[in-house]
């Protein structure tokens, strides 16, 4: 009889997975290089690895789209960048899941396959090739925003742990040479209109580029040691620049919180929908929206 549960759990569990990821019809994967990633052709082609759903040895970097209901979609595009500590990705807790959660909002979402500079063996480095990978993403959606019914003035890009070190290289810190053989999609600008930022790591932080930088939604937990300060820091650099931000930092919560798919305290349940509250507060919800936001005069 255990035997016979155990296999019912497991076959649930992966459906479960499979209906989260969805088919590869439902949710299309675009290569962001054809033809292989700038100093990555040699491994061109070369297979991904998943184990446990943790996507690992990638070399082609690629978004996987999911579609916002067009009965509701509102014209919001995000890049989602899971973490992983650059070793691996977690695809499913923060890829797939806070995709889904974004596209109940009616948002457009891509998440990102980047190169792991800190697998086994790996040449690839964060600061130029993983940072590289997620500002081609920002350029490739908005190059193809009309494709998807994105506003091209609306897009954001949204990290966790790994990933959030990804959204600051690219949202506050120095822009990097332009490619020395630029291609249509680098025309585009790499900088995102708005950055959510999930318990992000160090790297890159403190920020060298704050002024200017996109406004930013910034979470983390009370108990985290890796990224809890990172996440302050960083919150009060943008606020002394005078940039838009929001922080939440959560009570008794550690590393590693997604979209609260491990835990039952409320205040992770709702985090995301402080998400919504200040997209929708801060006018990217709606077309024209940020002007609105921007000329209400302040609480008083």
């Amino acid at each position: 009889m255990t035997r016979i549960l155990t296999a019912m759990f497991a076959c649930l569990a992966a459906a479960g997975t499979a209906q989260a990821q969805g088919t590869p019809a439902d949710h299309p994967t675009i290569l962001l290089w054809p033809n292989g990633a700038p100093g990555a052709e040699a491994h061109h082609g070369e297979p991904e690895k998943v184990v446990d759903t943790y996507v690992r040895l990638v070399n082609d970097p690629s978004l996987t789209v999911y579609r916002a209901d067009p009965t509701h979609a509102n014209g919001v595009g995000v890049v989602i960048v899971p973490g992983g500590g650059h070793r691996m990705l977690v695809w499913v807790n923060e890829g797939v899941q806070p995709a889904r959660a974004l596209n109940r909002a009616g948002i457009t979402t891509f998440v990102l396959k980047y190169r792991l500079a800190r697998a086994e063996g790996s040449s690839y480095q964060i600061e130029r090739d993983a940072a590289a990978d997620a500002r081609r993403a920002v350029r490739w959606v908005r190059a193809h925003a009309a494709d998807y019914g994105v506003d091209p003035h609306r897009i954001g890009l949204m990290g966790f742990s790994a990933g959030g070190e990804l959204v600051s290289l690219v949202a506050d810190n120095p822009a990097p040479p332009p490619p020395a053989h630029p291609d249509a999609i680098d025309a585009a600008d790499a900088r995102p209109d708005f950055q959510v930022l999930v318990y992000p790591g160090p790297l890159g932080i403190p920020a060298k580029a704050v002024a200017g930088a996109p406004p930013a939604f910034l979470a983390a937990g009370s108990l985290d040691q890796c990224c809890g300060t990172p996440t302050l820091t960083l919150y009060q650099q943008l606020r002394s620049a005078g940039v838009s931000a929001e922080l939440h930092m959560f009570a008794d919560t550690d590393h590693g919180f997604n979209v609260a798919m491990h835990s039952e305290r409320l205040s992770l349940q709702h985090w995301p929908d402080r998400l919504m509250d200040w997209l929708g507060d801060e006018g990217w919800l709606t077309p024209d929206g940020r002007k609105a936001a921007a000329a209400r005069k302040p609480f008083e």
